[in-house]
């Protein structure tokens, strides 16, 4: 199993998307000449306005057209074949691109009515809009977590085995860990770094230059210093995976270094899981880690690292 693709809300959709989290179905409506339009949008397809409020509606819906698919359109979603892609048209005359479940293939035919499935996908509440029959009982697909039935080590971790795929993908809940500890950034550091590097170019260890030709005014510590500075820093990980036989790190998906950290600075981090995805090498985890100066909102290192479990 691996990690399901879930939609980005943006300023426009996203009560679109809020709405289904809360177990209804809004599309807009414009204001102006009453007309219904989807997907979200910023303006009225039909005259134009931006005058568009959203509205709750009921769903009642009939299948204008599908298709099953037996190869995956990702390999994500390899493990609900077929899936019947579909599109369905409200009574509010728009349609929309879903997918449809609880209905056997034999049973599907264009026209047939449909009702609206909110498809819970996450711990967080996240919801998918799906489609069934209308005659069926569903109308809700509930998210089972597979995280909760698993013990707790003696510092309240969650002991995640790294067979265990579901608990395994259900890590990746974009959650930053709180803060951790900070760490001083002072200059006999970054002296000790840049002897240690080779790299002892003023910016970083002429205190006298950096005061007059610098744009920050002072030394900054390099970027690699920060980044490996990680290592000093405990996340509060609130999960300990456990059952493998060696733990590597397999480098970085994705490193920059958007900010400075100026000398005798505090730094913090804090870490979420991104993905976690088995490949023929092992169970791969991708941990982005973010290193801020204290109180500053723009990270000075974004660290993607990939951890290889075997």
């Amino acid at each position: 199993m691996s990690v399901k693709p879930m939609p980005v809300a943006t300023a426009i959709s996203a009560p679109f998307w809020q709405a289904l989290n809360d177990g209804q179905l809004k599309i807009q409506q414009c204001q102006d000449c009453r007309n219904w339009v989807f997907y979200p949008r910023a303006h009225c397809t039909h005259c134009m306005s931006e005058r568009l409020s959203w509205q709750a509606v009921s769903g009642e819906a009939s299948l204008y057209t599908y298709t099953l698919t037996r190869v995956p359109t990702l390999p994500e979603l390899a493990d609900e074949l077929p899936q019947a892609l579909a599109v369905v048209e409200l009574k509010e005359g728009v349609r929309i691109n879903t997918t449809l479940t609880g209905i056997d293939e034999a049973d599907i035919y264009v026209g047939m009515k449909l009702k609206p499935v909110f498809d819970r996908r996450d711990a967080k509440g996240n919801t998918l809009l799906r489609f069934t029959a209308k005659d069926n009982t569903t109308s809700e697909l509930s998210y089972d977590n597979p995280l909760e039935a698993l013990p707790r080590n003696a510092k309240g971790q969650i002991q995640v085995p790294v067979s265990n795929l579901p608990a395994m993908a259900a890590l990746a809940d974009n959650t930053f860990t709180p803060w951790s500890d900070a760490v001083l950034v002072d200059q006999p550091l970054i002296d000790a770094f840049a002897a240690l590097s080779g790299d002892d170019y003023w910016i970083h260890t002429d205190a006298d230059k950096a005061a007059t030709d610098s744009p920050f005014g002072t030394t900054i510590a390099h970027g690699a210093l920060v980044q490996v500075l990680q290592s000093k820093m405990q996340f509060a990980l609130p999960f300990d995976i456990v059952g493998f036989k060696t733990m590597v790190n397999y480098g970085s998906n994705r490193l920059r270094f958007p900010a400075p950290v100026p000398v005798n600075s505090l730094i913090h981090a804090r870490a979420k899981v991104k993905a976690v995805q088995p490949t023929p090498k092992g169970m791969q985890l991708t941990l982005e880690v973010n290193i801020h100066v204290v109180d500053q909102d723009r990270p000075s290192v974004i660290n993607d690292l990939v951890i290889l479990y075997r």
